[in-house]
Formats: C-alpha cells, sequence, structure tokens
C-alpha cells in the first residue's frame, strides 16, 4: 500500500480581476468546449501556462481568449497581449522572448516588451497537426512539446511528442498517445515525464542515443480529469498539477507520493511553477475561478534560466 501523503494548503495569490473576465464573448475554443459537454458553455478565462522571468514576473495564458498576462511580483495584472489565437503552454527564453503552444496557430513567440506575436513553428510545418498543448526547454536547446488536439483520448491514439532542435530539425519522438500534455525532463535530462491525461497518467520516456526507449508508467492519479502542467524540484522531486482534481501531486524520483497541495479554491489545477523567495513557492493556475494559488513547498524550484 502507498503511504498517505501529506497535504500541504494553498492560499490566494492572485484572481483575474471581474473587469478582465470575458463572460459572454464569442470564442471558438469555448464554443467547441460546449459541444463536447452537450450543452452551452460560459467560460470568463481559462488560465495556463504560468512561467517566471528573471524579474519575478509570473506570466500566464488565456486559452479561449488569446490573452498573454503579466503578473508582477506585487501580485498586479498587466495584459501583454491579445490576438487571433488559443495560446497555452508558455516557456521564458533565454532571451527574454515568450515561447508558446497556441492551439491554433502551432508555436508562437511573443515579445513581453510591446507584445508583438509572430511565428516560432507555424503548424503547417508540423505535418498531421492536432493542437499543441506544452513545451519544454532541454539544456541544449532542443524544444519537446506535445501535440494532443482537442480529442485525442482513449477512443483516439493520435496525440504525438515532438521534438524541435535548436538546429531546427522537427522529429516525432512518440506517436499513438492519448491525450499528451505537460511534460518536463528530470534533473540529467535522460528522462523525459509526460502527462497523459486521458489515461489518468504519468509516463516515464527515458532516452538512448536521443530515441524513446522502454516508456512505461511513472504514476497514476486517480479521479478528476488527469494530470496536466507539471515541474520539477532541486532534488527531482515531480509536481503534477490533477485537472479536474483540485490538488497537485508531489512525488519523489521513484514515483512514490511525497504530499497533496491542495486547492483552496476550485479543483480545475491546470498548470505550475516554481518561483518566489529562494524558488520554494508554487504558483498554480486553477481556471474555474480564474485564479492564481501558490504554495510553500519544502524543497526549491529546479533553477530557471540555467541554460535557457
Amino acid at each position: 500500500m502507498l503511504p498517505v501523503a501529506p497535504e500541504i494548503q494553498t492560499r490566494v495569490f492572485a484572481k483575474l480581476p471581474d473587469e478582465l473576465r470575458r463572460d459572454g464573448k464569442p470564442s471558438r475554443w469555448v464554443e467547441r468546449l460546449g459541444r463536447v459537454l452537450q450543452k452551452p458553455a460560459k467560460i470568463g478565462s481559462f488560465l495556463e501556462g504560468p512561467a517566471f522571468d528573471r524579474s519575478g514576473n509570473l506570466y500566464v495564458t488565456d486559452i479561449p481568449y488569446g490573452r498573454i498576462f503579466r503578473l508582477t511580483p506585487r501580485a498586479e495584472w498587466q495584459l501583454v497581449c491579445e490576438y487571433d489565437g488559443e495560446p497555452n503552454g508558455l516557456k521564458v527564453h533565454k532571451d527574454g522572448r515568450l515561447i508558446v503552444t497556441d492551439q491554433q496557430n502551432g508555436l508562437v513567440q511573443v515579445d513581453p516588451v510591446n507584445g508583438k506575436v509572430t511565428p516560432f513553428l507555424g503548424r503547417d510545418l508540423i505535418h498531421g497537426y492536432k493542437g499543441v498543448n506544452d513545451l519544454f526547454f532541454a539544456a541544449n536547446g532542443d524544444c519537446y512539446f506535445s501535440d494532443q488536439g482537442q480529442l485525442t483520448g482513449l477512443q483516439d491514439h493520435a496525440g504525438r511528442l515532438m521534438r524541435y532542435s535548436a538546429t531546427g530539425k522537427l522529429e516525432m519522438v512518440m506517436d499513438k498517445i492519448p491525450s499528451p500534455n505537460g511534460l518536463v525532463m528530470n534533473l540529467n535530462e535522460g528522462i523525459l515525464y509526460l502527462a497523459v491525461t486521458l489515461l489518468n497518467a504519468v509516463w516515464r520516456v527515458p532516452f538512448l542515443d536521443g530515441e524513446a526507449v522502454k516508456v512505461g508508467v511513472f504514476a497514476y492519479l486517480m479521479g478528476g480529469l488527469g494530470p496536466d502542467g507539471m515541474a520539477l524540484d532541486a532534488e527531482g522531486n515531480l509536481a503534477v498539477a490533477h485537472a479536474g482534481g483540485g490538488a497537485v501531486w508531489l512525488f519523489d524520483p521513484h514515483g512514490l507520493p511525497l504530499a497533496r497541495v491542495v486547492s483552496c479554491t476550485g479543483r480545475m489545477i491546470t498548470n505550475l511553477a516554481y518561483g518566489g523567495p529562494a524558488n520554494k513557492q508554487l504558483f498554480i493556475t486553477e481556471s474555474d475561478t480564474g485564479t492564481v494559488l501558490l504554495a510553500d513547498m519544502p524543497a526549491p524550484g529546479k533553477p530557471m534560466f540555467s541554460h535557457q
């Protein structure tokens, strides 16, 4: 029997102000969701993709309304850009650009100063495009990203794990994945962890000479929708956002649960990033309420910008 994981409580860092909500505004993303749910969907925002820059500002995306926000260390909301797209995952590049997985447009890059959005890897260059979801930059500059789409799942194992090398080569690492989502590499970057949302599992993807080998299950979750975004701490422990489960699970490198970080608001925990003093706070997007939560963690997050 697995040990019972102790609970870590969260508190609200910032909530999207009412004047920035888009309740009732037409959105392709919201309309598609309504058809899947078989009922009208009314969503004022759907926050995702938290990532910090070197100045301690936190960036988050708003998928249905094509927006990227910057949250200052004082929790002040600033609109970076609003454009025709569906931004999901986000990482801050070493040169300061925001690299974003856009479900509609492929991978885009955003200038955080003027908000200009331009292609990074357009969907027209991704053969068999489904709809990109999240991304991770390796130490050598390679960009790994999940091509999930809106409808892949147990009935359609069409999702993919892709790699866009620092030299501009695009490769498919794995296919036939039911709903690939968040991803992050372990400390020595020999293994990639991949959230497979609708299987309610995190996969372990080892690499040998750049090829995925002996892929297996790292951890299963119970209830909710499944794992979403993930982050690693400096001790190699994996934090997993449990969408629909109202919590973040912290696993040690062997897949044993260390803690359960409990939402103090809604249950739609979508993604997370380490930040704050000594990088020991976990910042979590809770998309039901448009809130960013934070929790004090036992170990600091893996240092950012060490190679990106």
